[in-house]
């Protein structure tokens, strides 16, 4: 339910590019940190603190990184706040583009007293355009009892312990989405008005509010309910996922990435023994690029060593893509570290092998049209990969908002048995370069390959399919689509003779098995007389099964008149009518 275009206010001052010191820090729980192993060199845009720092000095420089990220929507700034292990008492402001992390092992290596919130980027406590920022890898004692955490979309919340409540919301204000995994909530979840949510294999005290979408997989102890009052969507278990790999620092200052191990049929957190099973890469076993230094020449240069890679925070502008060719390689982004392809090339690509991960990174895509920005596997790929599948953590897609952005596909699957976890895929709605003809994108995602799994599908704006499932045994736990605002008229919003628009979720007419739980679908047209007629549109087979949607009509015009293929009633702004369909066929 985000506005239109909205004005934004200027940064303050720009972060001051000097990296802090690593400095010998002691903690009950966690041993010394030797001074010994040497920091490796993560740019001007990373700042490491050690507890043996004056709070006064931390706050100092948290604060400053705030001044100029809290309005920076579509600024080029990028940071990654990161903490070694032991106690700390700050105020952590979390604005855009800033990811926040602890290194200890466990999240309970990291206690943070104070508080950690992410505020609300527009007036009147609405966060709906409070995009691009995590928190991951702590423990938390906020002040007040309570942490609050009011985003929407690209915001994740992962291997957090708060030690406490946890608000997702700023004064009942508007909040349009969010993620949270691997994370125990000792006190309550407030959701309040937040219009839809996933929470993947997290733990708490108990969980309060629904609106339109709320979905639950893994969770030992969900809420209370059933579709559709109150629309709770509840999956038992978790089929399979591996979480998103991390940094760690061990007692001897080396630094490492943890890649946690493959689960199926998983309930609840990974890490109740003390740390999350998986293996551990040395840190010198990346290559770890700087947006200053390196161009996807160099970055393939190392790759094609067999190294991994690990982008720090800044933007990338490559004039070709960057190539993942190596099986197993693994791929970090840092603090929204961004990849914005400059000659009309893909941004990155993977062969079909086994266990590439791509993880914390965000796709902008160029003023030249791409033909895709991130493309897993070559089309035609016939591997299977079940027993070492590969994955996606929290890559997001941009097209336009920071200027003119124009490609036809943001993300394509040809790879078998991929996994998604959690992603937003935006064609702007509001920003520079945006309009019908500027920031052009036909598709989200499309999906070739077989097996595939998404938990936590944000896909909005684009201007035919948001979502194109091509592949069998598909399968998506939780669904987040606007429709584009902004068709000019009917006649260049139409799929085909006597369908108007483009469903937002297409699975292909020769799919033979599909499935899908919790999905939520929204109209905000711009001008008069634009209807859509069906959001989900799905061949019709009983392997092909849909569990709880959702369609709502926002803004003063236009419709959705069906929910699914030519079930579910239409959509009505006066008085506002929110068709539900709880199972199809």
């Amino acid at each position: 339910m985000r506005g239109r275009e909205r004005g934004l206010f200027d940064a303050c001052r720009r972060v001051v590019r000097t990296t802090l010191a690593v400095a010998l820090l002691t903690y009950s729980a966690f041993p010394a940190v030797s001074l010994a192993a040497s920091k490796p060199e993560f740019g001007p845009n990373v700042f490491i603190f050690s507890p043996s720092m004056p709070s006064s000095a931390i706050q100092h420089r948290i604060d400053e990184v705030y001044a100029t990220q809290q309005h920076n929507e579509f600024g080029e700034q990028r940071t990654a706040l990161m903490f070694l292990p032991g106690d700390y008492t700050v105020d952590i402001p979390v604005g855009f583009y800033t990811e926040v992390t602890g290194l200890g092992a466990s999240p309970d290596g990291v206690h943070v007293t104070g508080n950690v919130h992410s505020d609300a980027s527009l007036p009147n406590n609405n966060a709906t355009t409070t995009f691009w920022r995590a928190v991951e890898g702590f423990s938390l004692s906020p002040a007040g009892g309570a942490m609050q955490w009011a985003v929407s979309q690209a915001a994740p919340l992962r291997r957090m312990h708060i030690r406490g409540d946890i608000v997702l919301h700023q004064h009942a204000g508007w909040a349009s989405g969010g993620w949270m995994s691997d994370a125990p909530i000792d006190g309550k979840v407030k959701a309040g008005p937040q219009q839809q949510w996933i929470s993947r294999n997290t733990e708490w005290g108990s969980w309060t509010g629904a609106n339109w979408n709320m979905v639950f997989v893994g969770i030992p102890d969900p809420p209370a309910g059933e579709w559709p009052t109150p629309p709770y969507t509840k999956v038992a278990e978790t089929p399979i996922v591996r979480e998103k790999p991390f940094l760690q620092v061990d007692a001897a200052g080396n630094y490492f990435v943890c890649v946690p191990s493959l689960r199926t049929q998983s309930v609840g957190i990974t890490w109740h023994r003390g740390t999350t099973p998986g293996k551990t890469i040395p840190i010198d076993r990346f290559y770890i690029a700087r947006p200053e230094m390196d161009t996807a020449a160099t970055i393939n240069a190392q790759l094609a060593k067999g190294k991994n890679l690990l982008l720090t925070p800044g933007i990338y502008k490559l004039t070709e893509a960057i190539r993942i060719t190596r099986p197993e390689t693994v791929v970090l982004g840092l603090g929204y570290a961004t990849l914005r392809p400059v000659n009309g090339t893909a941004a990155m690509t993977t062969a079909d092998v086994d266990g590439v991960i791509v993880a914390g990174l965000l796709f902008d895509a160029g003023m030249k049209q791409s033909p895709v920005l991130l493309q897993v596997g070559p089309a035609g790929s016939k591997a299977r990969h079940i027993q070492n599948p590969i994955s996606l953590h929290d890559v997001f897609f941009r097209v336009g908002g920071a200027g003119v952005g124009r490609t036809l596909v943001n993300l394509e699957v040809n790879s078998s048995d991929t996994i998604i976890d959690h992603t937003w895929i935006w064609r702007a709605d509001h920003g520079s370069g945006v309009g019908w003809s500027s920031n052009t994108s036909a598709n989200g995602l499309i999906v070739n390959g077989d097996n595939v799994t998404a938990y936590g599908l944000f896909v909005e704006h684009h201007q035919q399919f948001q979502v194109l499932w091509n592949g069998n045994h598909g399968r998506t736990y939780f669904y987040q689509s606007e429709i584009p605002y902004d068709p000019p008229d009917q006649v260049s919003y139409t799929s085909a003779p006597g369908t108007n628009g483009w469903a937002s979720y297409k699975v292909s007419d020769g799919v033979t098995s599909h499935e899908a739980w919790g999905l939520g679908i929204y109209s905000v047209f711009l001008r008069p007389h634009i209807v859509l007629t069906r959001a989900i549109e799905v061949p019709k087979t009983t392997d092909v099964r849909f569990h709880h949607m959702i369609t709502v009509a926002l803004g003063d015009y236009g419709e959705i008149s069906h929910v699914i293929n030519a079930t579910g009633e239409a959509t009505s702004i006066h008085p506002r009518v929110t068709p539900k369909v709880t199972l199809y066929p």
